[in-house]
């Protein structure tokens, strides 16, 4: 392999790491965000806010989903590099690659996190609610 590809490889994984290191964050601010509605919750006990932390939870499920299909899409275009197919040197031509954005926004890494989030925040919302008594008093 020559030098131009070797460098090449290294700016398309230098993308990837950082779409990972995205992705992380992306999971600190939602799970930081959730956590101050319940707090507010939890101190005026108002329900509204457990409703209100829904809102940021789907915002970063959509934007952890699109950094996860841009991050399958690169990891397509360096498996290309590497096996020396139809990529010009130092090019980045991603969208020839088609990743399905439901794919990623389902996936097993995002899709579980945020759907137990949004799970227990609409238990919550519904225990608060419940007129039965039956939930635990929160």
């Amino acid at each position: 392999m020559n030098e131009n590809k070797i460098k090449h490889l290294e700016f398309i994984q230098a993308i990837i790491t950082r779409m990972n290191s995205n992705s992380f964050q992306i999971k600190n601010w939602a799970i930081t965000i959730i956590a101050a509605f319940l707090a507010l919750y939890v101190s005026g006990s108002s329900p509204e806010y457990i409703l209100a932390a829904i809102v940021p939870t789907l915002v970063f499920w959509f934007l952890d989903a699109y950094y996860l299909q841009q991050e399958r899409m690169f990891r397509r275009l360096y498996n290309d590099v590497v096996a020396e197919r139809r990529v010009a040197d130092f090019s980045m031509p991603i969208n020839e690659y088609r990743e399905c954005f439901w794919s990623a926004f389902f996936s097993r890494t995002i899709g579980v996190l945020y759907f137990v989030v949004m799970l227990f925040l609409l238990l919550l919302y519904w225990c608060k609610k419940s007129p039965c008594g039956c939930c635990l008093s929160f």
